[in-house]
């Protein structure tokens, strides 16, 4: 028989002891109370509010499904950079966490299950697509006292509704089963009804066994607006406008980095009393942390003035950033939304400003296209990776040198390295290709995968599926334009997600 249930209360010297905290924010006290009590939540909650705490609390305070140990708190997230840095967080506080993913080595993975499988860890943090792997499921079914809490992170990833979707995580509520049900959390910064009730329906649940925790989606302190522009130097002009009126932390959203690289040198110049950084995804692990760290450390005198593009923000907890314009237009109003919402956290004024140039549509259009190569294009660059295989010794490639053998030798496409990125991005959620340590390399997935098991490339690959999803990012693209127009920016968002404006 398990041990009784912790009260919330008697779960607080494990707040102060483990996390160094004195106490929880409302919500985060309505939603670890319930995970305590054994009962199922889908939370909504801006990232950077404390919604890793959520199942973090619970999982070292829950006792093990019987009597055999304590049992563990299995966390999926897709975001590998992200499961790294918050694994390092815990173990820094002396939690016992850590990550499997496919950045590790054959012997590093296996030490690492065996040491799930005999309970030495208190959190485990995989990649959805870990499940499909049997050295995995082996080492939970080992763990004693079992899986006792799973926390399925971004959560919107779930649906074929969201802006995100990964296949893996739509088996996750029949691999919940396999786990014997345990105590389920469901977190998400955004998700309209549709994407809410696909979460639900995916796990299993309903919306009585598993009631929505949200955030209230308006802010008062945020000023939000659309500003119309017509070039560049209008874009420029604006931008120097809230770097004159606000003296703290800023951030400029980019679609293209490209643009992103352009607009820096011309920002130095119009600002010059401006720190001027910059991130997105092309630059190195190493570039990347120490910018978002400088990010987090600046104060309100550095004046930093951060210019990145979508890459940039997830698990970034800084409450004084007092401005965030969009200078070209967000690919959906999730992403708008995720992205204003983290200016202002103090509760203090903010201003976050839509740049508007109609232009700006064609590139994120390019960018849905991007996002969704063709079937064809799929078994084209499947096939290179496997002609490029044959005699090697290795089990990784180069996706530069992919790159080249696909579209640097006048490829009658015409596509540009944009979409065999995506491409790349689609064959591993696929579950084809792993990301390995070394940026910019992968190599073919580990045998033993049961999605992929004995199944040719044309049998994964559903082309029907890939236009239905075109057809959906093209219609979030509209719903952004269609917010550019409106009057009343927090009715049009409340209105899309479905929630109460407060």
């Amino acid at each position: 028989m398990p041990a009784a249930r912790p009260s919330l209360d008697a779960a607080l010297p494990l707040l102060r002891d483990r996390f160094g905290l004195e106490s929880l924010r409302t919500l985060q006290g309505e939603i670890i109370g319930r995970t305590l009590a054994g009962r199922d939540s889908l939370v909504v909650m801006p990232t950077g509010s404390g919604k890793s705490l959520c199942y973090q609390l619970p999982a070292l305070a829950l006792p093990g499904r019987d009597e055999a140990g304590p049992g563990v708190a299995l966390v999926f997230s897709p975001l590998i950079a992200l499961m790294e840095d918050q694994v390092g967080a815990l173990k820094r506080r002396g939690i016992r966490a850590q990550y499997i993913n496919s950045t590790l080595g054959k012997r590093e993975r296996e030490k690492r299950y065996e040491r799930l499988g005999e309970g030495a860890y208190e959190l485990i943090y995989a990649t959805p697509e870990r499940m499909h792997k049997p050295e995995f499921v082996r080492a939970l079914e080992r763990v004693p006292g079992g899986v006792k809490l799973l926390a399925v992170d971004e959560a919107h990833c779930v649906s074929k509704w969201g802006h995100d979707l990964r296949p893996a995580y739509q088996q996750v509520g029949q691999f919940r089963e396999v786990l014997g049900a345990p105590v389920t959390i469901a977190l998400t910064a955004t998700a309209t009804r549709a994407v809410r009730e696909d979460i639900r329906a995916t796990l299993g649940l309903d919306e009585a066994s598993m009631p929505l925790i949200a955030s209230p989606i308006d802010r008062p302190n945020l000023s939000l607006r659309v500003e119309p522009v017509w070039s560049d130097q209008d874009k420029l002009d604006a931008i120097g406008g809230l770097c004159a009126r606000h003296a703290g932390t800023g951030i400029v959203y980019f679609s293209l980095i490209k643009d992103l690289e352009r607009f820096e040198v011309e920002l130095r110049r119009a600002a010059p009393d401006r720190e001027v950084a910059f991130y997105h995804g092309r630059l190195d692990p190493r570039q990347k942390k120490r910018i978002s760290r400088r990010f987090v450390e600046a104060s309100p005198d550095d004046r930093l003035l951060l210019l990145a593009t979508n890459a940039f923000g997830m698990g970034v907890d800084k409450p004084d950033i007092r401005f965030i314009a969009h200078a070209q237009v967000p690919g959906s109003v999730e992403a708008y939304h995720q992205e204003v919402g983290r200016a202002g956290r103090d509760g203090e004024p903010s201003e976050c400003v839509l740049l508007y140039n109609q232009d700006d549509l064609a590139i994120v259009h390019q960018f849905v296209e991007w996002q969704n190569p063709s079937a064809d294009f799929l078994v084209e660059v499947w096939t290179a990776i496997e002609r490029a295989r044959v005699g090697e010794t290795r089990d990784d490639f180069d996706a530069e040198e992919l790159r080249l053998a696909v579209v640097g030798r006048g490829h009658r496409h015409g596509r540009g390295g944009g979409q065999l990125e995506y491409a790349l991005i689609t064959l591993e959620k696929l579950g084809l290709i792993e990301p390995t340590s070394i940026p910019g390399r992968y190599r073919l997935s580990e045998p033993g995968d049961d999605r992929v098991e004995g199944r040719a490339i044309d049998d994964l690959i559903d082309a029907g599926a890939i236009d239905e999803k075109r057809k959906r990012d093209l219609s979030r693209l509209l719903d952004v334009v269609k917010l550019t127009q409106t009057e009343d920016i927090r009715g049009y968002i409340a209105a899309y997600f479905d929630l109460d404006p407060a």
